[in-house]
């Protein structure tokens, strides 16, 4: 069993790459990054334990870190920043768990593209995530941004440089589908 409502195998040969959810572990994420009437970005982390099976890649969460005012240099309503202490701070965290992490921001704006990382997302995870990957011991990458209209997701499994789409969100054996237009391009 790979944990609550996640299938433990999946049709057909291709590798999928889900993240498994609990019905208010996705409610306390969505509730903080998308607040009524939102002045800025919001961020969140979760601390993940990665798995594969037959051809089934899983994010198994096993702490979420909400992040509050504090812990950003910068917070806009289209950009945000982390301090050096709260990556430290997660870093160490990951790493006394052994987990994988897995990054959300929101986009709070309306329209279609506010489900997709924007060029500053993208240069800043061409940044980061080569060394988190080597701050972590190889271990996979996860990031999410969620918007009014949906989410996008990008995972790095076995590659630091180079993302690939999450297949999606399981919550009680239904799967969240990203809406896959940040990897065109990438």
């Amino acid at each position: 069993m790979l944990g609550a409502g996640f299938p433990e195998t999946i049709a057909g040969g291709t590798m999928k790459k889900l993240i498994a959810l609990e019905q208010a572990q996705k409610e306390k994420l969505w509730s903080h990054l998308l607040p009524e009437n939102p002045t800025c970005e919001k961020a969140a982390f979760i601390f993940a334990d990665f798995t594969k099976l037959r051809n089934l890649a899983t994010f198994i969460p096993r702490e979420i870190y909400l992040a509050t005012g504090q812990d950003f240099a910068s917070q806009h309503t289209d950009y945000l920043e982390l301090t050096d202490a709260t990556r430290i701070s997660l870093i160490k965290r990951a790493h006394k768990l052994d987990a994988s992490i897995i990054e959300l921001h929101s986009h709070s704006f309306p329209g279609s593209c506010a489900a997709a990382f924007s060029l500053a997302d993208r240069k800043g995870l061409q940044e980061i995530v080569p060394q988190m990957w080597w701050r972590l011991k190889n271990k996979p990458y996860g990031a999410i941004v969620v918007a009014p209209e949906g989410f996008d997701a990008l995972i790095w499994w076995d590659n630091p440089v180079k993302p690939e789409a999450l297949d999606g969100i399981t919550i009680n054996g239904t799967i969240l589908k990203p809406t896959n237009r940040s990897l065109k391009g990438w």
